[in-house]
């Protein structure tokens, strides 16, 4: 049972932060297009990309990353201290 809930965490850690990743790159090609087109188009590129894209992949990293923890936790991994 442990190592099914272990498995589905890390299911949903790896999709979670893949997504981020990915959506941080697209940003990424979406300030540059901004930055080479320019003018009022690129200021409402880069609004759309900081107001509304980054909060939510803010929170879709956030999540991931805790849901990466709960399943350490779980797991009894211990890789986030200084014992060996």
């Amino acid at each position: 049972m442990k190592e099914k809930i272990c498995n589905v965490l890390q299911f949903i850690f790896g999709w979670g932060i893949f997504i981020s990743l990915f959506v941080g790159g697209l940003t990424f090609i979406g300030y540059l297009v901004a930055l080479i087109i320019g003018g009022e188009l690129a200021q409402s590129i880069c609004f759309v990309i900081y107001k509304k894209i980054i909060p939510v992949l803010i929170y879709i990293s956030t999540i991931s990353v805790i849901i990466g923890l709960i399943k350490m936790y779980i797991n009894g991994e211990v890789a986030l201290s200084s014992k060996k």
